[in-house]
């Protein structure tokens, strides 16, 4: 009988499906491959918190393990992982040398999550209040993260928009890239009866995680330039913002004689998104796909975006919704899904359609199971023809190895 092969994750953090899309991703990754009877081991240096997902019951090991130590390594010669799986680049960073000294047949995998050099490109640009123009991806978190990419043998990239910027403008290799979205099942009509109609909904709803910064930033812009606008053309309608850990700045927002009201944690997104009329997000930078508006679909409920916002999640399909990238056309927009039942509905399907062809979770796995299948016997040529990231691999070992030992000396001193 076949041994089964083994999956080592090293994350940034504990998994929280109910904080942040990150979470969901990470979750969708693990059961994609336990689907195909990998063993997991999911290891972390970072604390578990009380909305970190039970992993045991998703059928992965738990490891709590260190930085900057070398107890990691004999652990990881004992696991023998044939997969390790980086989530995010700062993580193949901190471990993927370790990989390569103890387990150098094991094959590398990076989820990049999204691209956080482009996403704090963009950021950047809104601080300085300028526009945002390709030259200012070029920064030494874009060389850290497309380093990170070279040297693992596959990166799963989560939109198409980054795809084509990492093959066009960056000239990554196509082998070392693998377009893998979020994974959701189809919505069924019997989901979509299951669906309030569109009388028995009311409201507006804003959902994100408040420690990601465009999502705090969407929320400022709702408040000064959008809500106070909106509430009086829709006079008894509320908004309401959803998120994880909101701070006190956040809370201060909360004024219920305005009708803009700070809720705090979702229990669960799309029970939250499920009586609402219409979801906005007039997200200003960022990356990546996003994970309310995978939510809002599954919910039935519209959104009003940003060009940003939507970038990447409908390809050449009618969005489930708007996009406005001004505050009199967002604020327009809004108030014609609020209050056209057709466009509505209309919307609504755009949603279902969107998710159904985009996203089913069938149209991905077995793609990427072969893909990674592919390695098989062929690894050495796979990484004979990514030289640079050879190069890259041999100065980061070098480079990152001793610095390691001597933080960890410099630890064991203090």
């Amino acid at each position: 009988m076949q041994q089964a092969r083994k999956l080592l994750i090293i994350g940034q953090v504990w998994p929280e499906p109910d904080s942040s899309a990150a979470g969901t991703r990470m979750l969708q990754l693990l059961r994609l491959f336990r689907q195909f009877s990998y063993e997991i081991v999911f290891a972390c240096a970072a604390g578990k918190g009380p909305y970190s997902a039970n992993l045991k019951a998703e059928g992965a090991e738990e490891c709590i393990i260190k930085l900057n130590d070398s107890g990691f390594d004999s652990w990881l010669c004992a696991l023998a992982p044939d997969v390790v799986l980086f989530d995010r680049f700062m993580v193949e960073e901190q471990y993927g040398w370790r990989v390569l000294k103890e387990c150098p047949q094991a094959i590398r995998i990076l989820d990049t999550e999204d691209l956080h050099f482009l996403r704090q490109a963009r950021w950047d640009a809104v601080k300085l209040g300028k526009d945002f123009h390709t030259e200012d991806l070029f920064s030494d978190t874009a060389k850290r993260e497309i380093a990170a990419i070279l040297r693992s043998d596959l990166s799963l990239i989560i939109s198409e928009v980054e795809m084509n910027l990492l093959l066009n403008q960056f000239r990554i290799d196509p082998s070392l890239l693998c377009y893998l979205p979020f994974l959701e099942n189809e919505i069924t009509p019997e989901d979509v009866q299951h669906w309030l109609p569109f009388e028995e909904r009311s409201d507006f709803i804003f959902i994100g995680n408040f420690l990601h910064a465009p999502n705090w930033h969407a929320v400022q812009q709702l408040k000064k330039h959008i809500w106070p606008d909106l509430s009086n053309k829709i006079p008894g309608a509320r908004l309401y913002i959803y998120g994880a850990y909101p701070s006190e700045k956040v809370f201060q927002l909360h004024q219920p004689k305005d009708r803009f009201l700070i809720m705090g944690r979702a229990e669960d997104a799309r029970r939250a998104l499920a009586n609402k009329r219409v979801l906005l997000a007039p997200l200003m930078f960022g990356a990546g796909s996003k994970g309310k508006f995978i939510d809002a679909m599954h919910s039935g409920t519209p959104v009003v975006t940003t060009t940003i916002g939507k970038e990447g999640m409908n390809g050449n399909l009618e969005w489930n919704g708007f996009i406005a990238d001004d505050y009199a056309l967002f604020v327009k927009k809004a108030i014609e899904l609020y209050q056209d039942k057709f466009i509505w509905h209309n919307a609504q399907a755009a949603g279902t359609r969107i998710l159904n062809e985009r996203y089913s979770r069938d149209k991905f796995i077995k793609a990427f199971i072969q893909q990674l299948s592919g390695f098989s016997g062929q690894l050495l040529h796979h990484r004979q023809h990514n030289f640079i990231g050879q190069l890259l691999q041999h100065h980061m070992l070098q480079s990152t190895r001793y610095m390691a030992l001597w933080i960890e000396e410099k630890n064991k001193k203090t």
